[in-house]
């Protein structure tokens, strides 16, 4: 194709448009490349908010390692154990293009899909791509059992 018929990438690409359009629910949407990040953001937070009340079950404290977590990618939620007795809750969604977070390891939350990590107990950005924290859960400790809201 020659130079004269190529269309000029404004600014992230397709890749981008497609993203922002989906998230939208299917309307047009024509976002900058830091808007993208912040409609990946704010649709982290709405699917967070839906999953946390599909989390009705408790989950039993000892799947929660000392210095890990787990994800639980069916409800979009990771639970963390900072320190002994203490646990954490975020949406598992990653804050960068909303990609569920694949492991807890080495103190931080770990995103598979492009690098992203983030602080165990309080779900910062330890390393990008992301620029924003981990969306926190209400965490609720009975007995063996741990619940989120």
């Amino acid at each position: 194709m020659s130079p004269e018929n190529q269309i000029p990438d404004l600014c992230c690409g397709r890749r981008a448009v497609l993203l922002s359009a989906g998230l939208a629910g299917g309307a047009v949407v024509l976002a900058g490349c830091g808007a993208a990040e912040d409609i990946a953001s704010d649709a982290a937070s709405s699917a967070g908010a839906a999953a946390s009340s599909a989390l009705k079950d408790a989950i039993s404290k000892a799947t929660i390692p000392v210095g890990g977590g787990k994800v639980l990618a069916d409800q979009k939620v990771v639970i963390t154990q900072p320190t002994e007795g203490e646990f954490k809750a975020f949406t598992a969604v990653c804050t960068h293009q909303g990609c569920t977070v694949a492991d807890v390891s080495g103190g931080t939350i770990n995103c598979g899909c492009h690098g992203s990590k983030f602080d165990i107990a309080t779900g910062e950005v330890k390393n990008g791509p992301a620029t924003k924290a981990l969306p926190t859960k209400t965490v609720s400790v009975t007995g063996e059992g741990i619940t989120v809201t």
